[in-house]
């Protein structure tokens, strides 16, 4: 199944770039809601046919909570990278990347993403069989809803202050100008890197970071790592659209934050006392119920109250 799945991501990246978005362009509005769309037509296709399948693997009980939990583990990641997308305005501001080539930066970071989440979740599964690394990401899960609802460690973001990025500059030039697509460039036979590439590996590096409150959140709904790597996965696929979707209106959502922190709260409650140890386990379906009111609930009160202005 592992070698299926991968299979499959690989076509459709490879239709992705290869055949819809051959030429550098830049993505309308209804383009990106187009392709968001399709992204979770995708996931909810796929669902249904890892359910079809998990129906000849376990009994019908077992297979429709593995479908359940698909769906909560692609909620939880899709809401968690809603920061996401705020580091993405950030850095391609800073690097003036223009928005015909935004759509490359974003589509190998999501290569580089496919390849660190399979890590972390091969990792994830060895250490969440012990009791104590559990409680440990509960406990930073709820650490980290705690400061966001409270807006504490907001910090404005510096790309050039980054130690992997000066490490970057160390070891290989970088010119001040693009050179269209590419990520590298020669000058005066000297092979530099291009703004484009230090963009590209500084939303690697945020990924990674981020990447460490969501796969334990989504692990804190299921035990089976194929759920998790392959919810995890199909959101990030999606990403990339609602970016050029929501890019341009991220402060109408002003009050999603408190949702998304009652997310991680939630789920690190799942992990420190709902853990079937301390306390039973919360079902998956109220689990998923929970995560989608939560969302929606904040979605619903960031349209009706308007951030105030400064």
């Amino acid at each position: 199944m592992y070698l299926a799945f991968t299979g499959l991501i690989i076509v459709l990246l490879a239709l992705d770039l290869g055949v819809f978005n051959r030429t550098p362009h830049e993505i309308s509005l209804k383009e990106s809601t187009a392709w968001t769309v399709v992204w979770f037509l995708v996931a909810g296709a796929f669902n249904w046919v890892f359910y079809l399948w998990a129906c000849t693997q376990l009994p019908p009980d077992l297979a429709r909570q593995a479908g359940l939990e698909f769906a909560a583990g692609y909620l939880v990641e899709r809401a968690l990278s809603f920061d996401n997308i705020f580091i993405f305005v950030v850095v391609f501001n800073y690097f003036a990347v223009p928005p015909r080539f935004q759509h490359r930066v974003l589509f190998f970071g999501i290569v580089g993403a496919f390849v660190f989440r399979a890590i972390f979740v091969g990792v994830g599964a060895m250490l969440m069989r012990y009791h104590w690394v559990v409680m440990f990401f509960g406990v930073l899960l709820l650490y980290t809803g705690g400061k966001m609802a409270f807006g504490l460690g907001e910090e404005s973001i510096e790309p050039e202050r980054n130690p992997i990025i000066k490490l970057l500059r160390r070891f290989l030039p970088v010119t001040p100008e693009m050179d269209g697509e590419r990520f590298f460039k020669r000058v005066n036979g000297v092979l530099h890197a291009t703004p484009l590439l230090v963009g590209l590996l500084f939303l690697e590096l945020t990924d990674v970071v981020f990447a460490i409150d969501s796969v334990p959140a989504i692990f804190a709904l299921t035990q089976e790592p194929l759920v998790v790597f392959t919810s995890n996965i199909f959101a990030i696929l999606g990403l990339r659209a609602m970016y050029f979707m929501l890019a341009g209106a991220l402060d109408r959502f002003h009050l999603l934050k408190y949702g998304l922190a009652g997310v991680l709260i939630f789920v690190g409650l799942k992990m420190v006392w709902w853990n079937g140890v301390q306390a039973p386990h919360v079902p998956i379906v109220w689990s998923l119920g929970v995560i989608a009111a939560l969302l929606a609930g904040f979605v619903g009160l960031s349209l009706a109250i308007p951030p105030k202005r400064s």
